[in-house]
C-alpha cells in the first residue's frame, strides 16, 4: 500500500476484495467503449499487482489498469492498434516468457466529481513509482484525450500537435502526461474499434442510425460509419502514444 497525502492506494493483488468496487467505479467512458472481456479478465487476474484503486476514507476514487509487456524500445514498434494490441501483446509474452520490460497503462480514470483534486496526475504519478520500483523501463499510455470529442472531424495528428503559449498540449490529459515527464511519440490512428449491430449502436447512444455515411456520436474522437445496408457500424477510436522514461536513455 502507498499513499498519496491523505489518500491510499492499493493494488487488486493485495485487496482483491475491491475488484467489483473497481470495475464499477463511475468513470466517462461512452456506453459503446466495450474492450473484450475475456482479455481484460485475463489481465486482472494474471497481472492484478498492476491494477491500482485509488481510496479517499475507504471510498474508491480513481483507478489505474496496466498490463506489461515486452517493448525493444523503439516508438515506431508501439503498435498502431494500440489499446486492443496492448493488452494480446501482453497476454502473448506472459504466456511466451519474455522479459516483460515496459508497463502500459490501459487506464487512469477519475470518479468525475474528484477531478478538481488533480487526481489523474497523482493516481499516473503512483502508477509510475510502482512501476519504477519494479524494475520497468518505461511507461507507455494510448492517450484519449479529454478533449478531442469536441472536434471529432479534427485528425488526431493535427490535434495532438497543438500547443499553449508555454509549449505544453492543448489537451488536457496529454498536458498532465507531458507534465508526468512523458514524451507524445506517435499517434495510433486504430486503437480500439468497437462493431455492432444498428439496433445496439441505437441502445449505446440513443441516436436513430437512420442513415449510412459518417456519424458524430457523442463522445467519439472520430465519426463512427454507419452502414444502413448492412445493419452495421463502426468506431475506429484514435489515440497517442506517450511515453514516461524509468530509466535514463
Amino acid at each position: 500500500m502507498s499513499t498519496l497525502v491523505d489518500l491510499h492506494v492499493v493494488s487488486l493483488a493485495e485487496r482483491p476484495d475491491l475488484e467489483e468496487a473497481m470495475l464499477t467505479m463511475e468513470a466517462a467512458w461512452p456506453e459503446y467503449i466495450r474492450p473484450d472481456p475475456v482479455l481484460v479478465d485475463w489481465a486482472f487476474d494474471r497481472h492484478a499487482r498492476h491494477q491500482l484503486v485509488v481510496l479517499d476514507d475507504g471510498e474508491v476514487v480513481a483507478r489505474a489498469a496496466s498490463v506489461p509487456f515486452a517493448w525493444d524500445g523503439d516508438p515506431g514498434s508501439l503498435p498502431d492498434t494500440g489499446w486492443d494490441e496492448a493488452l494480446r501483446q501482453s497476454m502473448t509474452d506472459t504466456y511466451a516468457g519474455a522479459h516483460l520490460n515496459t508497463l502500459c497503462a490501459l487506464e487512469v480514470a477519475v470518479v468525475p466529481g474528484k477531478r478538481a483534486q488533480n487526481l489523474s496526475g497523482r493516481t499516473l504519478a503512483a502508477l509510475k513509482e510502482r512501476a519504477r520500483r519494479e524494475g520497468y523501463n518505461d511507461v507507455v499510455v494510448a492517450v484519449r484525450p479529454s478533449h478531442k470529442h469536441t472536434e471529432p472531424h479534427v485528425t488526431m495528428a493535427e490535434y495532438a500537435a497543438r500547443t499553449r503559449p508555454d509549449g505544453l498540449p492543448a489537451d488536457p490529459w496529454l498536458r498532465v502526461h507531458v507534465r508526468e515527464g512523458a514524451e507524445i511519440v506517435k499517434v495510433c490512428p486504430a486503437s480500439m474499434t468497437i462493431g455492432g449491430s444498428l439496433a445496439q449502436w441505437r441502445a449505446w447512444t440513443g441516436l436513430p442510425f437512420d442513415r449510412s455515411g459518417p456519424l458524430v456520436v457523442p463522445g467519439a474522437l472520430s465519426p463512427v460509419m454507419v452502414s444502413v445496408e448492412h445493419d452495421h457500424a463502426a468506431y475506429v477510436e484514435p489515440n497517442v502514444w506517450v511515453r514516461h522514461r524509468l530509466t535514463r536513455p
